[in-house]
């Protein structure tokens, strides 16, 4: 059995698992860990295959292998029942393990996240997606764009040194496929955990318009909300606002 790499935070009664983007291994989310409630909740944050403490185990890169991953860590750390939070294709590995594991998943947040049916892009928008594992000024330019081109260039610069630093380029290329091309709707409806969206009011990639095309029809159960001043890494831009939200959402439906 694969054991993914992890960071526990916290020891409190409540369980969230944290699923990290595509630039990167969960250390993106470290802005966020002294805002987190330790005595709340138990926070796990694992790397996927390929990244961070995991760099070193090799898969096949898909968001089923993922999904199934990160369960087969909640079993190793003995947790039956938890919650999720994920971030952009965290999420959609969020929504994935809820429809996998129903009866196990508590509620979910899925922060700027991609929808079970994928993010379809014209060929062009593909290719320069594809080639931000090699090309420097497309990585940038993909990060910028999803910030809102509104703040400092600097921590385009910052949130690109992570993911060289922490992804295997292979990995990194192969997850871009699977987050743009996967497609796993017609399994929506067995999704059926109370599920928070937060979307950041300039995310330029996932949009306030993409997810209110995608995410009602799928799951017509779920909250959405606006994350004010953040763009597509919110846990970067507002983490005690973005901290706040999923807390408060997590107590109101945890078990």
């Amino acid at each position: 059995m694969t054991t993914l790499g992890h960071e526990i935070l916290g020891h409190g009664p409540r369980r969230v698992m944290v699923l990290h983007g595509w630039f990167g291994d969960h250390g993106i989310w470290a802005p966020t860990y002294p805002l987190l409630d330790g005595e709340a909740f138990t926070y796990a944050f694992p790397d996927y295959r390929g990244y961070g403490a995991s760099r070193a185990i090799e898969g096949a890169y898909t968001i089923a292998e993922i999904a199934g991953d990160a369960l087969a860590l909640a079993d190793q750390l003995g947790w039956e029942r938890f919650s999720l939070l994920g971030h952009s294709m965290g999420g959609m590995v969020a929504q994935r393990v809820a429809i996998d594991a129903p009866g196990r998943i508590e509620a979910a947040v899925c922060v700027t996240p991609v929808p079970a049916s994928g993010v379809p892009l014209p060929p062009e928008v593909a290719a320069l997606f594809a080639s931000a594992a090699s090309n420097e000024q497309a990585a940038l330019g993909v990060i910028e764009t999803s910030l809102g081109s509104r703040l400092t260039p600097a921590l385009a610069r910052s949130i690109l040194a992570h993911q060289r630093a922490t992804a295997e380029p292979v990995a990194f290329g192969d997850y871009f496929h699977a987050f743009s091309t996967t497609d796993f709707s017609d399994r929506a409806g067995a999704l059926r955990a109370p599920l928070l969206v937060l979307v950041g009011e300039h995310d330029a990639g996932v949009s306030s318009d993409f997810v209110q095309a995608t995410f009602p029809r799928m799951y017509p159960h779920a909250q959405i909300e606006t994350l004010p001043n953040a763009g597509h890494y919110p846990m970067l831009e507002t983490p005690a606002y973005l901290v706040t939200r999923a807390e408060a959402f997590l107590r109101q439906h945890g078990g």
